[in-house]
């Protein structure tokens, strides 16, 4: 598996992705950070509105671009496409530098859609151009590695970007090193082997409805094809509720400072990252999604067992907060990482098959296909955020919606058994 990363088919890409997705997740934490304690009130808006908007604003361009995204990644050569969209992330960057410095909100806001868009632009190209580079019993190893890069970007970048933003000077280390990975991912970019365009006619459209609606119209009849897309939809569902969580569950459920949360990120990236790339071992390379129902019930099994240990007294007011050495120290503390591991280790076991089954059975309309995933994807995180919202309204406590993971996820292994 490893082996991939030293063959030029797939080093560059490899590298050009990490380091987008790191940027992505170093430039949102920075700008979280520097809402939530600098720069929120002064933009006349509550901060936590800002905050919640800014997660809005990113996914909304996934919307806004996919079909023209998709047109461009057949009409082009995908790897000119993907050096035109990291040029393009070098002047967002250079204007995510300016925002920054003059501290204002709403430029860096119009920043973050700009990622976004750049984002949905690169996304169907990426995915796309590996059945065109690799072997068919590479695909597996291929979309392991990705997806343990992506999780590890986000890790690092989302840590950095916190942690840098508020120190002295941090809006210029922040604004520099964004403009400066920008400027890598876009060199690494110009070392991915061309490719031969799939449809060099291909209209570009614009009319963003009706060409959404064809693509899914393309989509639908390809049954383990939409059928997959639909289940790496709630693999990011799932994923979205933990993450978000994260920070409330360890406060307030666990009584622990922001470490315990960070290190809860650490353990589900990490996971994420092995379990992608234990697939290859696995499946020995060959493509197809056996195993992705045990991996649902791994996660489903784990969610139950994450709401039981967890169901703890609430913390008392006035309790002091511990730290991530005494948190993990305790004993009766290790199920809950356990749990989280293992719901991370099966969630890379579950997605990485998944994305390589539609690449192979969509055929040339695989950047359609990705495009259609990414806006279900969108959708499906939208929905996350907004139903955990309101079950937390209605008194469900987070260990509860844990729960509730558990047999929703277990039935999503049955219907995907079926595909």
């Amino acid at each position: 598996m490893l082996k991939l990363l030293f063959v030029r088919k797939f080093m560059p890409l490899f590298l050009t992705q990490f380091l987008g997705a790191f940027n992505d997740n170093f430039f949102k934490s920075a700008l979280m950070m520097l809402i939530t304690y600098r720069i929120g009130d002064a933009s006349g808006v509550d901060p936590r509105i800002l905050v919640n908007a800014a997660a809005g604003v990113f996914i909304l361009p996934f919307f806004l671009f996919a079909p023209t995204a998709s047109d461009l990644a057949d009409r082009y050569d995908r790897s000119t496409l993907m050096r035109w969209v990291k040029f393009a992330e070098i002047v967002v960057m250079s204007g995510a530098a300016f925002g920054f410095w003059l501290g204002n909100a709403w430029l860096l806001m119009a920043v973050l859609f700009l990622m976004g868009a750049q984002s949905a632009f690169f996304s169907p190209a990426k995915y796309s151009i590996l059945p065109q580079h690799l072997h068919e019993d590479e695909l597996i190893a291929g979309n392991g590695l990705i997806q343990m890069g992506t999780y590890l970007a986000i890790l690092t970048g989302t840590i950095a970007g916190g942690l840098m933003i508020l120190k002295e000077n941090g809006i210029y280390w922040v604004g520099g090193l964004a403009v400066t990975i920008a400027a890598l991912g876009w060199f690494f970019s110009m070392f991915i082997p061309p490719t031969k365009p799939i449809d060099p006619s291909r209209p570009v459209s614009f009319r963003i409805v009706k060409r959404t609606i064809e693509m899914f119209r393309d989509v639908y009849p390809m049954r383990k094809v939409f059928g997959s897309m639909l289940a790496i939809s709630w693999f990011w569902l799932v994923g979205s509720v933990f993450l978000a969580q994260f920070p409330t569950y360890s406060r307030l459920i666990l009584g622990t400072d922001e470490s315990v949360a960070t290190a809860f990120l650490a353990i589900f990236s990490c996971g994420i990252g092995i379990g992608s790339m234990f697939c290859d071992s696995l499946l020995k390379g060959k493509v197809t999604s056996k195993y992705v129902p045990a991996a649902a019930y791994g996660i489903a099994i784990a969610s139950v067992l994450l709401w039981y240990v967890s169901n703890r007294p609430p913390v008392p007011e006035g309790t002091p907060i511990i730290g991530a050495w005494e948190f993990f120290s305790r004993p009766e503390n290790f199920m809950i990482t356990a749990c989280l591991f293992v719901i991370a280790f099966c969630g890379g076991l579950y997605i990485v098959p998944l994305y390589a089954v539609m690449q192979t059975e969509a055929g040339d309309k695989v950047s359609g296909v990705i495009a259609c995933s990414n806006i279900t994807d969108s959708i499906f995180m939208a929905i996350a955020a907004l139903g955990a919202g309101v079950l937390i309204s209605w008194g469900i406590s987070i260990p509860q919606l844990f729960l509730t993971m558990g047999p929703t996820t277990f039935i999503v292994g049955l219907l995907v058994g079926l595909i």
